[in-house]
């Protein structure tokens, strides 16, 4: 009995202990997980607070990249408001000078006409005067006298009207300056989008379709700085692996090319890779300009021209006139203006130097007001050219009366190269048919013998009977041919109408 008492009393002093071991046990796996617990939430809270501030300085960051870019924006568009109103105030002031001109101009044709009326006057006077002695006339009928009078009238007022319709050309030609841009401004807007189009785009090809994301970047950003940092317009439409680049200056659309050409190669696309990758396609523009200026003085033969020169003849290769380039015009056309000197027996040096020189000026003539050939004559000029050479540049349009053959040679080899078929965007039926309308216009007229085309169609003799055309109308008719040239046939730059009367006294010894 003692036995079991005794083992009664130790399992229950064991199960005590059981029970305390495993409640300290118990305790002491709380104490542990409640530290880790702590130490994890230590943890999180400061991943937390470093996320945050990490968050904070890219998003401070990315606010001022953004507020540099909008205040580049800013600044830009400044400067062109700044520019622009410059511009309109300097138009205003030639506006203004213009207005006393015509003032002017209206004062000195009011005193002229005050001058015609007297002379008139006078005239009439002397007709009355002439009738009352022819009427005293002995042996003269009233109806011979009458027909005598009216035969003099005619041609007084064929005269009288011939002086009256110079006076109005001049006058025209005074005062046509200012209708004359209007007229080109409305025929641009209504014609030109073709040609536009044509002349002032290039196509980019792309390598994938997603570039068009890489290029426009985050909200537009990369875009607008390569068109900031270009100057080109950046077309993306639906058009597949394509964009559009647009500007009316060649050469900055050529670096625009280059420089998104280096863009998609190297695959970074960003402001300031594109400001890098600008500054060197500019850099590579530069020595291929002036590779192709230096090549194509080669060609003619010319090794003395002044590098400004050499630079602006490089520009025009990324010029066209109709079609044509104008650096191959030139090059062409100082082969053909000494072909023709040394036919002629005369020095060839200044006629070709003139004819390779002669268009100079339209690698300026968007940055400078003006015709091309004077802006040209300037320029040369201005680079020490010989005169006769400023004289070939300055008169090949008829700006500037021809003094020279020089002159005349480099007329002739420009409208050569320029008009002949296939030079420029015109077909050759076109042409033809261009040429065969002149002459079936010119020949409808009464009085015309022969009527020859020449210079590829930009002129026309016209060769009238002269006993039954007098000076007065071959006047009338060069006048009538050329308004109706006008009105009924489409051709580039302009088409001079001569008409030639010529007196042919024969006779023969017997």
């Amino acid at each position: 009995m003692e036995t079991v008492v005794v083992g009664v009393a130790a399992l229950a002093i064991g199960l005590g202990l059981g029970f305390v071991i495993r409640r300290a046990v118990a305790q002491s796996r709380a104490r542990s997980a409640e530290s880790l617990a702590q130490k994890i939430v230590l943890e999180a809270e400061r991943e937390a607070e470093r996320i945050t501030r990490e968050a904070i300085r890219e998003g401070k960051e990315e606010i001022s990249a953004l507020r540099r870019e909008a205040e580049e924006v800013l600044r830009a568009r400044r400067e062109e408001v700044e520019r622009q109103e410059r511009r309109l105030a300097e138009r205003e002031q030639e506006l203004e000078r213009r207005a006393r001109q015509l003032e002017e101009r209206k004062v000195e044709l009011d005193d002229r006409d005050r001058q015609l009326q007297k002379v008139r006057q006078q005239l009439e006077q002397a007709a009355q005067q002439h009738r009352a002695q022819l009427e005293r006339v002995a042996g003269m009928t009233q109806q011979e006298a009458r027909e005598t009078l009216m035969a003099q009238m005619v041609e007084e007022a064929k005269r009288a009207a011939l002086q009256q319709v110079r006076e109005i050309e001049q006058r025209a030609r005074e005062e046509g300056e200012e209708r004359a841009r209007k007229i080109l401004t409305v025929a641009i807007q209504r014609v030109a989008s073709e040609q536009t189009a044509e002349s002032t785009v290039s196509v980019f090809t792309l390598p994938s379709e997603d570039m068009k994301g890489r290029i426009i970047g985050r909200e537009g950003r990369n875009i607008r700085a390569f068109e900031a940092v270009t100057g080109v317009n950046l077309i993306i439409d639906d058009t597949p692996e394509a964009v559009v680049l647009s500007s009316f200056d060649p050469v900055r659309r050529q670096a625009a090319w280059m420089t998104l050409e280096k863009l998609v190669a190297d695959g970074r696309i960003h402001p300031a890779r594109i400001e890098e990758m600008h500054e060197r396609s500019l850099r590579e523009l530069e020595e291929q300009i002036k590779r192709a200026g230096e090549e194509a003085a080669m060609q003619v033969g010319i090794t003395d021209l002044h590098p400004e020169m050499i630079r602006l003849l490089g520009r025009l290769q990324y010029r066209t006139s109709y079609g044509q380039n104008v650096l191959k015009h030139l090059v062409e056309s100082a082969h053909l203006a000494a072909a023709l000197a040394a036919e002629l027996g005369v020095d060839p040096t200044i006629a070709k130097r003139g004819a390779f020189l002669h268009d100079i000026g339209k690698a300026v003539t968007h940055e400078v007001e003006g015709s091309h050939a004077i802006i040209g004559a300037e320029i040369a000029r201005r680079l020490k050219e010989p005169p006769e050479v400023v004289h070939c540049i300055e008169s090949h349009h008829g700006e500037v009366e021809q003094r020279t053959i020089d002159a005349v040679l480099a007329q002739i080899a420009d409208g050569i190269s320029g008009g002949r078929p296939g030079a420029r965007r015109e077909s050759l039926e076109t042409y033809v048919k261009r040429l065969q309308r002149l002459e079936e216009i010119c020949t409808s007229y009464p009085g015309v013998e022969k009527t020859y085309a020449m210079q590829a169609g930009r002129e026309v003799r016209v060769m009238v009977k002269p006993q039954e055309v007098d000076d007065v109308q071959a006047q009338i008719m060069a006048r009538d041919i050329a308004k109706r040239v006008e009105e009924e046939l489409q051709y580039p730059g302009q088409i001079k109408i001569t008409v030639v009367r010529e007196t042919r006294a024969v006779e023969y010894a017997k």
